[in-house]
């Protein structure tokens, strides 16, 4: 008996150790800033960072890495910025009590220490990519990276959580302010990120980024001020976004030589570069046009020696620091290369990549599988893809987009194998084809969340470099791209609210944070919807839908609740503010305003009303305080920090390029009579009476219209007096008598119980002192619309999921309030009987039917298999359309030649013109509009059907769908739900 009492009270006993230590070796996944763990207060076993009894030290081992060493000096900084006390940072391999630990495993002989005595585990993290651990041991902090950069990120990580955020210098956020800070007991792990390499461009830097440069950095004539001393901020940056990668900006600058301790800098910080797209072997293209005489052409097939030679140096000089390798070859100055055809430009670029490994080989004394490298499929480079040249395994294919955010290639299947892996290149900014974009932000969130989604889902995730441009305004995107290239998977459809907010609270504490989340959001979708650099007046409509006046209302509501915001707003944020949130919105609005008043004032000079010269004023009202708000950012805000950082020219575009000055619209207007003289304008008519063709005639009503209206105008000075008389019962008016000097409204609507069945027709008599005018009315009463109307994609009755997929609400993503996608996006084909499906209850009318989807822009994202969604009416045969109709052809691709040689690409279908489209305006296309619309055309009979929609491929995503469209504008008609 004893015996097994006594066994029970040891099993006990190791039971209860066993639990401890399971216990206290718990670990917390911390994906990507998803737990918090650093507060305010703190428990007995909490580590203290600061308390009443002081601060603590932090200890590095001196024989780690020398970007470990600078990192812990950021550490001691921020903790001061936040806490107003120092730690003391010291370099020994002995801890002490009561520290912060700071160590890169195999390169500390401290945290080795720690290993060696089994007091941490690293297995989670030993031999990955940057990831790391953070863990309370004893009385001490241990923050310990898998290599030098899980170091960093795991020291910075710390940084974010004690409230400082990663824009504290180049956004000028303010730190959070705390007395303590404690971290929770426990172990916290990072596991190493989903896109190995994670980067941004500099790109597009002049006037903005190389002026401000110039003003805050030169140190003589000679310097541009894009140097180390600039970048050291810049590779500080990028490390407390757990990035890791950087395309130096390159117009008429050489990173490597301009000021040779960039490159050395660059290193210390522990930051990879690489050149751009179009700049082979490390070297910039500026350092080959300052040596032209000597290298002799850009022309590898008469000057092949010269070139090997030049590119040599450029890998001899870099060879020592951590890159990765641009190869190939595109012509001077960024366009194609050679004067031959594609199948001949092939042949020399082989030959040239395979000169370029040779270098790699021999300048680094060792097989290029083991150097980096990157083979650029931008614009014409794709199409020789598609022809059939290749690289070996170890080139990682770097994909792009179509330079506006829309990615031209999911991950090919054959290629996800591929030693090398696959990387993409993504525009946030824009110089040059389809057309400018740098203004300020113009990609929304979830418009990213869903492009960069698609390509991380195709297996693209070994390196993102996103061309950002000036970086500034484009804070906002570049923070959630690099987040979200560490984790994609945190990101589900229903995240980017929650980022957003997230991201507010980060910068400017959390009392505001969803108010502040609401306006960014809001502006990048209204900018997103029509870019000024592609913007002019009669975009939206005037006439139609009184989208014109919608988007100045929007827009005015956005900048009130900017106002209401920093009323409330402590005056530490201020400077913050204005960069993050105040100057884009404000800024974004004067140029959408600008062009929507102008397109007013233009239609209503033409009509005669007077009002015409309220809207030029207010333009050159906006215009002056475009000027005065950007003023203010370059030479005002924090203290004249960012002089020149403004200075993009963005009003006036009329081809791609940046114009040489901001210009305004033309801007008409009439001149009065001397007398009161009337004037009527129509809902969805430009011209008027008196002096319009034809008889004056309202939209009609039916079943998704029952509410139009007209406008009363004076064209002279004096006082008008107008009755109006209805012949019909059934026509009701807002008003029926009106005494005005300006302008009125009236609002029709009607009383359906008092029309019969059918068609109905009535006149509105208006009598003024120049006599009377009828105005025509029609309305019909059936459950079968006469006229366009739309439906949401959310709005649909019911779905069918496919066995694998499930269709999915993506909120907040295109103009409205959402789409609808297909997900998980496997690329594969359904057919009608497995596909999702979407189903609509459609009012249709007897006879032909068009039915137009709306879905957000689509590449020919996997030309060999096709990209094809089907429609059909109740049970009959689906309707497969071609998801390539109304494809801009941005890079000339689908020329006859090219389609002969290419082992992928087909024929674009034919495109139509229609309201919905407009390809008879200018500027008018599925890439500036940001909408595509494919249509088909169904025999029906009157009454209400079944719309059914085939997601024959996953990667379309739908808006609305717009049924029998007939009236230009711009978003299109009203929704309705039956």
């Amino acid at each position: 008996m004893g015996l097994n009492i006594k066994h029970l009270i040891i099993t006990f006993i190791t039971l209860l150790v066993v639990s401890f230590s399971a216990a206290a070796a718990r670990t917390v996944e911390l994906n990507n800033g998803s737990v918090k763990y650093v507060f305010e207060t703190g428990k007995s076993n909490d580590f203290p960072i600061v308390s009443k009894s002081g601060v603590a030290d932090i200890i590095v081992s001196d024989d780690d890495w020398p970007s470990v060493h600078r990192v812990v000096d950021d550490l001691s900084a921020d903790i001061c910025r936040v806490t107003g006390k120092t730690p003391a940072v010291k370099r020994s391999s002995v801890p002490s009590k009561g520290a912060v630990i700071v160590g890169t495993l195999g390169h500390s002989s401290l945290i080795d220490s720690y290993v060696a005595s089994k007091k941490i585990d690293v297995s989670s993290i030993k031999g990955q990519w940057e990831a790391y651990i953070i863990q309370t041991v004893g009385n001490n902090l241990l923050i310990v990276g898998s290599d030098r950069r899980g170091t960093i990120f795991g020291v910075y990580d710390l940084s974010e959580q004690i409230g400082v955020s990663p824009w504290y210098w180049w956004a000028d956020v303010p730190a959070e302010q705390h007395a303590t800070l404690f971290v929770a007991k426990g172990r916290y792990h990072q596991a190493s990120p989903a896109v190995k390499y994670r980067g941004i461009f500099i790109n597009d830097e002049e006037p903005s980024f190389g002026g401000w440069c110039k003003n805050k950095f030169s140190e003589g004539p000679e310097d541009t001020g894009v140097n180390s001393k600039m970048y050291a901020h810049m590779f500080e940056l990028i490390l407390r976004l757990k990035a890791n990668y950087l395309w130096p900006a390159m117009w008429g600058k050489c990173f490597n030589e301009d000021d040779p301790m960039s490159p050395v800098v660059a290193d210390y910080y522990g930051v990879v570069m690489g050149t751009s797209h179009h700049e082979p072997m490390m070297r910039s293209q500026t350092e080959y046009t300052k040596r032209q005489k000597e290298v002799g052409p850009w022309d590898y097939t008469v000057n092949a020696d010269n070139l090997n030679k030049f590119w040599r140096e450029g890998i001899h000089r870099n060879r020592n620091y951590d890159n990765v390798i641009s190869i190939g070859m595109r012509g001077d100055g960024d366009v194609a290369m050679g004067t031959g055809d594609d199948m001949e430009n092939i042949k020399v670029l082989e030959s040239v990549i395979e000169a370029q490994r040779k270098i790699i080989k021999e300048e680094y004394g060792k097989e290029p599988s083991e150097v980096p490298q990157i083979w650029a499929l931008f614009t014409e480079v794709q199409r020789y893809y598609d022809a059939g040249m290749k690289v070996p395994d170890d080139v990682t294919l770097l994909f792009c987009d179509n330079n506006w955010g829309y990615i031209r290639r999911i991950g090919p299947e054959a290629e996800k194998k591929r030693s090398g892996g696959m990387g993409l290149y993504y525009h946030i900014d824009m110089n040059g084809g389809p057309w400018n974009d740098r203004f300020v932000n113009s990609t929304t969130v979830p418009k990213l969340r869903e492009q960069l989604g698609l390509a991380y889902d195709s297996g693209i995730d070994r390196l993102w470099i996103i061309n950002v441009g000036d970086l500034k305004p484009k804070e906002y995107p570049i923070d959630f791209i690099m987040r979200f290239a560490w984790n994609p998977d945190k990101y589900g459809p229903e995240s980017c609210d929650g980022y957003t907010k997230a991201w507010a609270r980060q910068n400017f504490g959390g009392e505001l944070a969803d108010e502040i989340a609401d306006v960014v959001s809001k502006y990048s979708k209204y900018v997103l919807m029509r870019k000024p650099e592609v913007n002019q007046p009669g975009i939206f409509s005037v006439m139609n839908y009184q989208e014109s006046e919608l988007m100045i209302k929007k827009w005015n509501d956005l900048e009130k609740a900017t106002d209401r915001i920093l009323d409330k707003l402590p005056k530490r944020y201020y400077d913050a503010f204005f960069q993050l949130v105040e100057y884009p919105v404000k800024a974004s609005s004067i140029a959408a305003k600008i062009y929507l008043m102008s397109g007013i004032n233009q239609v209503y000079a033409q009509q005669g009303r007077l009002s015409a010269k309220d809207y030029a004023n207010e333009v050159l009202r906006l215009y002056e305080y475009d000027i005065e708000l950007e003023e203010k950012y370059n030479k005002v805000i924090a203290g004249g920090k960012w002089d020149g950082i403004m200075r993009n020219i963005h009003l006036g575009y009329t081809q791609w390029s940046m114009p040489q000055a901001n210009t305004l619209p033309q801007l008409l207007v009439p001149v009065a009579q001397p007398y009161p003289s009337m004037g009527i304008a129509v809902e969805g008519v430009e011209s008027t009476t008196p002096g319009g063709r034809g008889a004056m005639r309202l939209p009609a009503f039916d079943c998704v219209s029952d509410h139009h209206y007209f406008d009363l105008f004076n064209r002279g000075i004096g006082e008008l007096n107008v009755n109006m008389r209805t012949a019909q019962p059934w026509i009701i008016l807002s008003e029926s008598s009106v005494s005005f000097t300006d302008e009125k409204r009236i609002e029709v609507s009607v009383d359906w119980d008092k029309m019969a069945d059918g068609r109905n027709t009535g006149s509105i008599m208006i009598a003024g002192p120049a006599g009377r005018t009828n105005l025509m009315v029609t309305a019909v009463k059936s459950e079968a619309p006469v006229n366009e109307y739309a439906i949401l994609a959310k709005d649909y009755s019911s779905k069918r999921d496919a066995a694998d997929a499930q269709i999915t609400f993506l909120p907040d993503l295109g103009r409205g309030e959402g789409c609808m996608g297909v997900y998980p996006r496997l690329p594969k084909d359904y057919d009608f009987n497995t596909a999702p499906v979407l189903t609509y209850k459609a009012a249709l009318k007897e006879g032909a039917n068009k039915i137009c989807l709306g879905l957000k822009p689509l590449q020919d994202v996997h030309p060999e298999r096709g990209l094809y969604i089907a429609i059909s009416i109740d049970n009959g045969k689906p309707v497969i359309l071609d998801g390539r109709k109304g494809l801009v052809d941005t890079f000339s691709e689908y020329t006859p030649d090219n389609l002969a040689h290419s082992k992928v690409l087909k024929p674009l279908p034919k495109v139509e013109n229609y309201p919905l489209i407009s390809r008879d305006n200018n500027r008018r296309n599925e890439v500036f509009d940001d909408m595509k619309w494919l249509d088909a055309e169904f025999e029906t009979s009157a009454g209400i059907h079944e719309l059914n929609i085939f997601f024959i491929h996953p990667e379309f995503v739908l808006e609305e769908i717009v049924v029998n469209p007939d009236r230009k504008s711009y978003l299109g008609p009203l929704p309705v739900v039956f």
